[in-house]
């Protein structure tokens, strides 16, 4: 299969300059700071959900592979299902004293929200 590199160049501005050499951007992915420097919320949800309460994990600074970690460990702990996604935690059901206490736990700065 051939090689589609002009896919990577999309919406690059054609240059006149014969010196002119394209460089790829790297995607920047922010470091995960340390549990005692997050500073996590804790809340409920209800919108969009058909009715149904979940417990929303809001603040989380890092890597989309340990916010997946720590969503793992939450809902294992809680024995629900939910979903680790674009900095939030969502876990299934109201368990924001239970979450709050095991972030805390772990050395996150949790607190409970609404």
């Amino acid at each position: 299969m051939a090689d589609n590199d002009w896919k990577k160049r999309l919406g690059v501005v054609y240059s006149t300059n014969p010196d002119f050499n394209f460089t790829e951007q790297e995607d920047e992915q922010e470091e995960t700071l340390e549990p005692s420097a997050q500073k996590l919320i804790v809340s409920i949800d209800r919108r969009n959900r058909g009715g149904k309460q979940v417990t929303l994990v809001s603040g989380f600074v890092g890597t989309e592979e340990d916010l997946a970690d720590l969503g793992r460990t939450l809902k294992v702990k809680c024995g629900v299902g939910g979903a680790a996604k674009n900095g939030e935690i969502t876990i299934q059901g109201d368990f924001r004293d239970k979450v709050t206490k095991m972030l805390c736990d772990m050395g996150y700065k949790a607190k409970r929200g609404n």
